[in-house]
């Protein structure tokens, strides 16, 4: 009888060429027989057939474990002159790869035609992938009225449901605070990404609304 060794990387990812290599210890006059069988049978053989060593494509088999079973036998019959030997390679599965959040567009102090042609352009966007939704960001400015950012998301959505025909439940409106001048910040969210944050540049306490005139009463005579 003659030892064999089997070595091969534990694991590698989707995609490597794996190498089984055969380490006999071996002092007999005749030449040995190699006889590879690989699973499962979706895994393919790529080199080396009938040698000590073979290459396998592990494209594909992400999740699975590929193993490799080398008979070495001299050609006698000789039960004691045979050895079977195995060795395992995992292939572990592939992450899911995200498909993130995208700022669309962004108008700051813009006139309402201005975002109308922006919210047109995202209503495509959306008719375009029924699996997205919108988030749409709305800023009051730092000398705008009080409520404007409220004002600017509601009108936004408004216009996107009741003239571009879109959804209710695949718009998401938020008050996103304050920046230096009135902003709307439209995202496309594909389904199962990570909603997006709103990103203010002005703190609430640096805001400084427009003073309401008092209205004077005229006297009664």
């Amino acid at each position: 009888p003659f030892p064999v060794n089997l070595s091969a990387p534990s694991s590698v990812t989707d995609g490597e060429v794996i190498t089984y290599t055969a380490d006999v210890a071996y002092s007999g006059t005749s030449a040995l027989n190699y006889t590879w069988t690989v699973s499962p049978s979706n895994a393919k053989v790529l080199s080396g057939s009938g040698t000590p060593t073979i290459t396998v494509d592990s494209t594909g088999l992400a999740g699975q474990r590929i193993m490799a079973t080398l008979v070495v036998d001299d050609g006698s019959g000789d039960p004691t002159c045979r050895q079977t030997v195995q060795a395992a390679t995992f292939i572990p599965a592939l992450a899911l790869r995200e498909n993130p959040a995208r700022e669309f567009d962004v108008c700051c102090n813009c006139s309402f035609d201005d975002q109308k042609a922006r919210l047109d352009n995202l209503a495509v966007e959306l008719q375009n992938d029924q699996s997205t939704t919108t988030y749409i960001f709305a800023y009051g400015g730092r000398t705008s009225r009080v409520g404007e950012g409220d004002r600017l998301g509601a009108r936004a959505r408004d216009y996107l449901v009741n003239q571009r025909g879109l959804n209710p439940a695949r718009i998401i409106v938020l008050n996103g605070g304050f920046r230096e001048g009135d902003c709307v910040e439209l995202w496309i969210v594909p389904s199962g990404a990570t909603p997006p944050q709103p990103r203010p540049t002005v703190q609430a306490g640096d805001v400084r609304p427009p003073r309401r005139t008092p209205t004077r009463k005229r006297p009664r005579y």
